[in-house]
């Protein structure tokens, strides 16, 4: 069945900065993507998005349309399938779903996770490894771990795929599943609890501590102490440093001893900057960190306020706290920020890419042309 998963216009602008460089389902949480999450479950998925984004990611003129941010499960899925034309799903004002552009509503009254603010990729998490474990691994067999050295609790929960590696690991499952991809990594000394999900070709360091409800998307590569966060995939953060509820984009670095702060000394609620709103807005959350969009890095030793929230192409470094909210392809730290001009951010971009076998191409480099632009109102020392 042919669908189209669309950018509502109110949550793909409450997702920014990840939804700059790519449509809303193209979003990790739990082990898959909202567009892989459909495709397991026999849908053929194109896309209605930004249209300079539309190069990239196919779009659909499917007559059934799916909203981006919905994570499948049974009860939707039959919902969805038993659309006719001119009917559309809801939940109160919620879209779920249409059919040749709607007109009739039908309630869903079933449950369903809709990933409608930065913070619930990584709030979500948990809930969605649980459901994708459940989908990767149906009816079939685990690879068996042949290393002596390692250690198991909660096997039954473990599923490791074709060509993983683990070396002398603590892995527990008691708590929640644990799945190593295809080709993944897990090196010497790494202690995993559950719920965890380390994608195809992603290495888990020496040593690393992994403190649950976390994924590790494709090609990454991570160590240290990580606690219920979201790496979207070709991202690192390879050193020591504390990494907690907190979401990376995609050709993200944190340089060594990173930390990011996840609960405020007087543990009020945490707000975040809102980019629909131009200021930091109330998540309810006592527990949120760090917010960081395709391509941004930053130098050894950064210390991030709790509630930061990092752009597109941005480079930090140096001494201090940055601000809580640093703008797309910002230059600088503590001590102010300079424009990281696109002719050096390209430089950078091309060798990050290459090291993964990607090429940093027009269709690449057209999207992050748009995203400059779109993005000049908040670097205003330009304005200066």
């Amino acid at each position: 069945m042919d669908i189209a998963l669309f950018d509502s216009p109110e949550i793909r602008t409450q997702l920014l900065p990840f939804t700059f460089t790519r449509p809303v389902a193209e979003i990790r949480v739990g082990i898959l993507t909202i567009t892989e999450k459909w495709a397991k479950r026999g849908f053929n998925c194109g896309f209605s998005t930004q249209d300079y984004l539309q190069t990239k990611y196919a779009k659909s003129d499917a007559s059934l349309e799916i909203n981006g941010a919905l994570c499948p499960n049974s009860g939707l899925v039959d919902a969805i399938k038993v659309l006719k034309a001119g009917e559309e799903l809801v939940s109160g004002d919620t879209v779920l779903a249409r059919h040749s552009g709607g007109g009739k509503t039908i309630a869903f009254s079933g449950e369903f996770t809709l990933i409608e603010h930065t913070w619930d990729i990584f709030k979500e998490n948990r809930g969605e490894i649980i459901a994708d474990f459940q989908l990767l691994t149906a009816g079939r067999t685990s690879q068996e771990i042949t290393d002596p050295h390692t250690i198991v609790y909660g096997k039954e929960n473990l599923f490791i795929e074709e060509g993983a590696s683990i070396r002398a690991a603590i892995i527990n499952a008691e708590g929640g599943p644990v799945y190593i991809g295809k080709n993944a990594q897990v090196h010497e000394g790494a202690i995993i609890s559950g719920a965890f999900a380390l994608c195809e070709s992603a290495h888990l360091n020496m040593g690393a501590k992994i403190k649950g409800d976390t994924t590790i998307g494709p090609f990454s590569k991570v160590g240290g102490e990580i606690g219920n966060s979201v790496v979207f995939g070709y991202s690192n953060k390879g050193h020591d440093g504390y990494m907690g509820n907190s979401v990376l984009g995609e050709w993200c670095n944190l340089g060594a001893d990173t930390n990011t702060s996840n609960l405020k000394n007087n543990y009020a609620m945490v707000k975040l900057w809102d980019y629909a709103s131009g200021r930091f807005a109330n998540t309810g959350l006592q527990f949120c960190g760090l917010m960081m969009g395709d391509h941004s890095k930053c130098g050894i030793n950064t210390m991030f306020n709790t509630g930061t929230v990092v752009g597109v192409g941005a480079n930090i470094f140096g001494a201090g706290y940055p601000r809580n909210f640093v703008p797309s392809f910002s230059w600088g730290g503590a001590n102010g920020f300079v424009t990281f001009q696109l002719r050096k951010f390209a430089e950078v971009a091309q060798a990050v890419m290459q090291r993964r076998s990607k090429d940093y191409d027009r269709v690449e480099q057209d999207i992050i042309q748009h995203v400059y632009n779109e993005t000049a109102q908040y670097r205003i020392w330009d304005k200066a």
